[in-house]
């Protein structure tokens, strides 16, 4: 079969991803996966005494020539694409092939199959996050000495510094990273246990040769490089998928937040903050003048479609019926692959955004100096309560001055809270004019934010996990 632009494809086809995950995720690499475990059956049981060393060297020689056109024609006749390929592979090899797949049912290969593709997915992620967080690191120490309006409830609230509000994008791709490693560490495949888990078959089959079930599940899972589950049905458990896929939706949920927050301070009545805009970019096919967050906007696209794939595992985990239904297989071929691919395409367009992300300090400092009176009013209210004030008589008071400024801002009008607080005879009570100006100057007004943006910059290079398996597309 060839595919071309006049039908449909995904856009993960060619649109999302990188090509290393589109290829771990390929036809021709599930094809190849799948002869790899068949060889690797045969080589145990070759050891085994059931498979002759003629057979062996057969399998071996042909076990990269994968021919989808004649196993797609086969299929075609025979309604299973599993048992297509099977044949496909025996066909070219005479003696060995009537070796291939002894005691095996169509799972015990696929779901190794699928265990590896998910490991390696997980491998080629991970080494794309470690990336991002280095680079969030750097960006958490470029800003974390700079100061701007925090916000709550999307209203401006007291300042922070642009490092410390990295910093908490930072601290949750972290704990993405400790989680996903968590799960990969966990992967298991089916292992060798026949159609309902018992290994029934296996153990008739060897027989005699002095070699148990177990023993050859553990030889297949060897060359393999992979554990299996100790127990099983017809499938390793479904709870697998959901897990795998739980973890890479709260990536998703990581980036998404960060990409939703870039285009609240990207729009022009904030402006502090914007996504790489190229030269020749276009924002808007009608509005010439438009620089729209594409990025940041497609990452909350996607990480949306994605954030709804779990519910889909979580179905197939709890519907696997007895030893098994076929209920998950068809929707298994999309959810897998598309949780990668959207994960990997989220993370790529994230690390982008985060290395070229643009900060217009002036807009900083223009909100800061529009707001940050309002937001002084509580470092004021702590100095008067520190001076035995009434701490609720004092609030019901500024909120008052806060109030009728807010409105004066609001009717186009110069806000003149501070100097109306100076002048409020109440507040000179406990303090002196000079000492309410001080308080209402909320430059400085960090905390220890400074500190901690600098700590998790610290933490993330500390913890970021060195690339220590080799990604290989076999």
């Amino acid at each position: 079969m060839t595919f071309s632009h006049d039908t449909f494809l995904s856009p993960l086809t060619w649109r999302y991803g990188s090509e290393a995950m589109r290829t771990l995720w390929s036809e021709k690499q599930k094809r190849r996966l799948l002869r790899k475990v068949w060889l690797a059956l045969a080589e145990a049981q070759h050891e085994a005494g059931l498979v002759t060393a003629q057979q062996l060297d057969e399998l071996r020689a042909h076990v990269d020539d994968i021919d989808i056109e004649r196993a797609s024609a086969i299929e075609a006749e025979i309604k299973h694409d599993l048992m297509a390929e099977l044949q496909s592979y025996a066909e070219q090899c005479p003696a060995g092939g009537g070796a291939l797949h002894m005691g095996a049912t169509s799972m015990d290969i696929l779901d190794n199959v699928d265990a590896l593709r998910i490991r390696e997915g997980i491998d080629i992620i991970l080494e794309t996050l470690r990336g991002a967080l280095v680079s969030i690191a750097n960006q958490i120490d470029l800003w974390a000495e700079t100061p701007a309006l925090g916000f709550t409830h999307l209203q401006p609230a007291e300042p922070t510094t642009i490092g410390y509000r990295l910093a908490q994008y930072g601290q949750d791709l972290l704990a993405d990273q400790n989680e996903l490693s968590r799960v990969r560490e966990g992967v298991k495949g089916k292992g060798m246990k026949g159609a309902v888990g018992t290994s029934a078959s296996f153990a008739v089959l060897l027989a005699g040769t002095g070699v148990t079930a177990a023993q050859l599940e553990e030889h297949v899972l060897k060359l393999l490089g992979i554990d299996a589950f100790p127990a099983a049905t017809q499938t390793y458990p479904r709870k697998q998928d959901w897990l795998v896929l739980n973890s890479l939706a709260g990536l998703g949920g990581t980036l998404y937040k960060f990409a939703f927050d870039l285009r609240v301070l990207q729009s022009p009545p904030v402006g502090e903050w914007s996504e790489p805009f190229g030269e020749n970019q276009v924002g808007s096919s009608a509005m010439p003048f438009k620089r729209n967050p594409v990025g940041a906007e497609k990452v909350d696209s996607l990480a949306r479609h994605l954030a709804g794939l779990p519910r889909v595992a979580w179905d197939n985990a709890a519907h696997s019926l007895l030893e098994r239904t076929l209920d998950d297989s068809a929707n298994r071929r999309l959810l897998l692959p598309e949780a990668f691919l959207i994960t990997d395409e989220l993370i790529h367009t994230a690390r982008t955004m985060i290395e070229g992300l643009r900060i217009d300090q002036k807009a900083t400092t223009r909100n800061l100096a529009k707001y940050g009176a309002f937001a002084g009013t509580e470092r004021l209210l702590m100095a008067l309560a520190a001076k035995g004030s009434d701490r609720q008589a004092m609030h019901r008071l500024i909120r008052e001055h806060a109030m009728s400024s807010w409105q004066d801002m609001q009717d186009g009008k110069p806000s003149h809270l501070a100097e109306n607080l100076c002048a409020d005879e109440t507040l000179q009570e406990y303090l002196s004019t000079d000492e309410i100006r001080m308080h209402m100057d909320i430059d400085g007004y960090l905390g220890d934010a400074v500190e901690r943006a600098r700590e998790m910059a610290h933490r993330i290079r500390s913890m970021v996990q060195p690339a220590s398996r080799k990604l290989s597309s076999s």
